[in-house]
């Protein structure tokens, strides 16, 4: 297929192929009779492969080091780099979650505030008083 199909098999655009292809993260195929490319299955299922493990939160750089592992032959290789990832996935969510109390209390200010008086979002914002601007974050 040519790398217009092989874009629209993987619902990406043209320059989505291009880019992994300078990244290395996909070969570019030999320009075969008439100068045009042609990509293959394998082609295609490297592409899908790319763009599930950015849905799951790897970046490009942790993708290729997971594309090398793609032998199965470094299973366990490839086990500790998912557990690494979902701990800073759960760091994520422990961080979120206390920006969600932090912005709660804080909207719980504001709607507790009359008259003309000094917002206190902004003001806890601008002392650092809210809790979440007193977390390691």
């Amino acid at each position: 297929m040519t790398i217009g199909g092989l874009a629209r098999s993987a619902d990406v655009n043209v320059e989505t192929i291009r880019f992994y292809q300078r990244k290395g993260l996909m070969l570019e195929p030999l320009r075969r009779s008439g100068g045009i490319r042609r990509y293959a299955e394998a082609d295609r299922s490297r592409l899908h492969f790319i763009k599930s493990a950015q849905r799951l939160g790897f970046s490009l750089d942790e993708i290729a080091d997971l594309l090398q592992l793609e032998d199965g032959a470094s299973c366990s290789q490839a086990r500790i780099k998912a557990q690494a990832k979902l701990a800073g996935v759960r760091t994520r969510l422990e961080d979120l979650s206390r920006m969600e109390n932090a912005l709660e209390e804080l909207i719980g200010l504001c709607n507790a505030s009359r008259g003309m008086v000094r917002c206190p979002l902004i003001a806890a914002l601008k002392d650092g008083t809210s809790s979440f601007a007193h977390s390691s974050t």
